[in-house]
């Protein structure tokens, strides 16, 4: 179960970290990125418990992710820029639950979050055909400092749906390379597709047959490791 659950918390902070990046712009279509985890010491269970790819749909101001987990579920989240409300769909071990937030729930955590500066630079690099800046992002956690990389696009999103995602609420893009550290383990993420299509709106509805919950009883159910 500890293995099972830091696995989901693993899910989570991916997911938020893509899913903060879309924007209003007019790009609709579906983006998918390799998951990787560069000098993690990870055991065979874990390893197959961990994602190794996330699909990314963009429509407007609506985003969702998913990722599959180890082929024991799937784990989404659907952002609505509109309305600023974020919603965790999470459908493994014989049950489909969520939770919503709203905004002034989002705000509320995020006082709690490390200070974050955002440094810019001229460096580019290509990812999936798209020509993607460099920015720095810096976190200090009570006096603890970490950084690290990121390259993102502003050709398919800018910053509308950021609202709900402290590190990278000022990148005025989409997220297209990135690794972020959790506890000992190094996460990265690399867009290797980008696919222009019409999303339904259906994509970005909650599904009538999961069960709603708080975030405060899913992490109950999970162990508290949300």
């Amino acid at each position: 179960m500890k293995r099972f659950t830091r696995s989901l918390l693993l899910i989570a902070v991916l997911s938020i970290a893509i899913a903060g990046t879309a924007s209003a712009k007019d790009f609709k279509g579906i983006i998918t990125y390799k998951i990787s985890y560069p000098g993690s010491e990870l055991d065979a269970q874990t390893k197959a418990m961990l994602p190794k790819m996330l699909t990314y749909k963009i429509k407007g101001n609506l985003a969702k992710t998913e990722m599959e987990m180890g082929g024991m579920g799937r784990q989404m989240q659907i952002i609505n820029g509109d309305e600023k409300v974020v919603y965790t769909l999470i459908d493994m071990m014989g049950k489909k639950i969520s939770f919503k937030m709203t905004e002034e729930e989002i705000n509320k955590e995020l006082e709690n979050e490390p200070n974050v500066t955002v440094d810019y630079f001229d460096e580019t690099k290509e990812i999936a055909g798209y020509e993607c800046k460099k920015a720095v992002i810096n976190m200090d956690n009570d006096g603890t400092k970490s950084s690290f990389i990121v390259y993102y696009t502003d050709e398919l999103g800018g910053q509308s749906l950021n609202f709900d995602n402290n590190m990278f609420r000022e990148i005025d893009g989409v997220l297209m390379e990135f690794e972020i550290i959790e506890g000992n383990m190094k996460m990265k993420m690399e867009a290797v597709s980008v696919k222009k299509e019409n999303v339904p709106d259906s994509e970005f509805v909650v599904p009538d047959d999961f069960e709603e919950m708080t975030k405060e009883e899913m992490q109950n159910m999970f162990g508290g490791g949300m």
